[in-house]
């Protein structure tokens, strides 16, 4: 058997009619950019995460970075970012001029940890930028009380969790904004590169449908020094498609979780994924963590299962950040993180059969060490 750590064919086979009458749609309308689609989009993806707007923009790194630059965040200034993550959210920050200050994880969750916050406050500390990891929403209610106390925002990388709640709540609407990328990988992907923010900040809103496309929202009047950054009326036709179908298939990635949880606790000393009782994942990522993450990537790979690490290199030793003057053992927590953590596959379109296949090859790994 093979299982691939990722196969998009059957998601675009399963609603090929939907998506081809979305390319009609916009085919037939002649009309290509700042439309129809994303503006009925926008309104259907802000009413499904209980925000009052969604703007959509080109990528989910261009969505955090928009929105710093919206709030004024630049050259001085410092931003609170996860320590162990994808090194999209740093960028959204260094583009601005502004410096990531990097704040472990907690050893569970993976997510920001919200205790070590304090330890990261300057005085230049505008923003708190917490990713929801792999599916699974940071503390939003810790994150939120020490931000108001404090004056700071709160920006929210929902890349990876459309459909997470964290106490009832949706990702994207637990914040003053969210980034959003619908990158084809995504639990709501696009065909292409994709993103969008979700705020219920009208002024906010506002300037960043300005800041989207060049700083104008009038043709040739530009009000500010905005960017080139705007979600295609194809890609928002295509995301207007998948939506409906999005509760569906993070339902399916949470039956193959659980199955992998049944079948994988107490295999060697894999550390399976910890769910708090105030959040409800969506399933991005199922990672587990061990010491023999390596050998074990090789044996599945030898049974022709896939597998990905994410993130094999924490972004204060990657070579992006080299002059930034951080050190390995900075941060050891991330880096034990990259060090041990594999993906195993999931998705709304991979079979139980296939979980079994992958949970009985792990161990056996863990059964002949």
């Amino acid at each position: 058997m093979k299982v691939p750590i990722l196969d998009l064919k059957p998601a675009c086979d399963e609603l090929r009619a939907d998506l081809d009458a979305a390319y009609r749609r916009v085919m037939d309308s002649g009309w290509l950019l700042l439309g129809r689609e994303l503006e009925a989009f926008e309104a259907e993806y802000a009413a499904s995460v209980g925000a009052s707007h969604c703007i959509g923009v080109a990528n989910g790194l261009e969505a955090m970075q928009l929105v710093l630059m919206a709030l004024g965040v630049g050259p001085g200034d410092e931003v609170i970012v996860p320590s162990h993550g994808y090194i999209a959210t740093w960028l959204a920050v260094s583009h601005t001029g502004a410096r990531p200050i990097p704040c472990e994880p907690d050893p569970c969750t993976y997510n920001l940890d919200a205790e070590r916050i304090a330890d990261c406050l300057s005085p230049r500390t505008r923003v708190i930028l917490p990713i929801h990891l792999y599916g699974q929403t940071a503390d939003m209610e810790r994150i939120n009380a020490f931000a108001e106390k404090h004056g700071l925002i709160v920006l929210e990388d929902a890349a990876q969790s459309h459909g997470a709640r964290c106490r009832g709540r949706a990702a994207g609407s637990l914040g003053h904004a969210a980034g959003v990328s619908f990158y084809p990988s995504k639990n709501l992907g696009a065909l292409a590169d994709a993103g969008a923010i979700t705020t219920s900040d009208a002024a906010l809103a506002d300037k960043l449908r300005h800041l989207r496309n060049y700083g104008s929202k009038v043709r040739y009047q530009n009000e500010y020094q905005g960017m080139n950054s705007r979600l295609s009326e194809l890609q928002a036709a295509f995301l207007r498609a998948k939506l409906p179908h999005l509760d569906t298939w993070n339902a399916r990635r949470g039956a193959l979780a659980e199955r992998y949880l049944r079948q994988l606790a107490g295999a060697g000393d894999l550390i399976l994924p910890s769910v708090p009782d105030w959040a409800t994942p969506v399933w991005h990522l199922f990672v587990v963590r061990t010491s023999r993450r390596d050998p074990l990537q090789r044996h599945l790979a030898a049974k022709e299962i896939g597998t990905q690490i994410h993130y094999p290199v924490p972004p204060h030793l990657s070579k992006a950040y080299a002059g930034a003057g951080w050190k390995r053992g900075d941060f050891p927590l991330a880096e034990k993180m990259a060090g041990e953590v594999l993906s195993l596959p999931i998705g709304p379109h991979v079979t139980a059969d296939q979980v079994d296949y992958v949970c009985e090859h792990v161990r056996d790994f863990f059964g002949s060490a």
